[in-house]
């Protein structure tokens, strides 16, 4: 069993940034890909990155591409989402979640674990 935990979210103004993180514990953090999803209200989740659990393969939507950074330290057993230049269409609870031994799949069906989310609003 892993439990993540997010963080980072809050209010911020069009063309800021914001740092997400995801704490995980229960199991070996690095045998894990990593995910971020978001679901804004009205909407399904959808796809934000993901990192691979061996060569640290990163992935990202067309949406984000550009804008966002996903890293992980394994040592910490965290994941980040390092978000730059956030506009309102970003305005979502983010999750994250954990694929094992994962490649970094968009596909949120793949994820075994998932957080509990944190809320992202951009204002114009």
């Amino acid at each position: 069993q892993v439990q993540l935990v997010e963080s980072g979210g809050g209010l911020v103004q069009a063309g800021g940034s914001l740092r997400l993180s995801c704490a995980a514990s229960g199991r070996t953090f690095s045998h894990y890909a990593m995910g971020w999803f978001r679901q804004a209200p009205g909407k399904e989740r959808e796809f934000v990155s993901a990192i691979s659990w061996r060569s640290g393969s990163t992935y990202y939507s067309d949406s984000v591409k550009g804008r966002f950074t996903i890293s992980r330290d394994n040592a910490k057993n965290t994941v980040y989402l390092q978000m730059n230049e956030l506009i309102p269409e970003d305005t979502a609870v983010y999750y994250c979640a954990a694929d094992t031994f994962g490649l970094g799949s968009s596909r949120s069906h793949e994820y075994d674990y998932w957080g509990q989310g944190t809320q992202v609003t951009v204002s114009s």
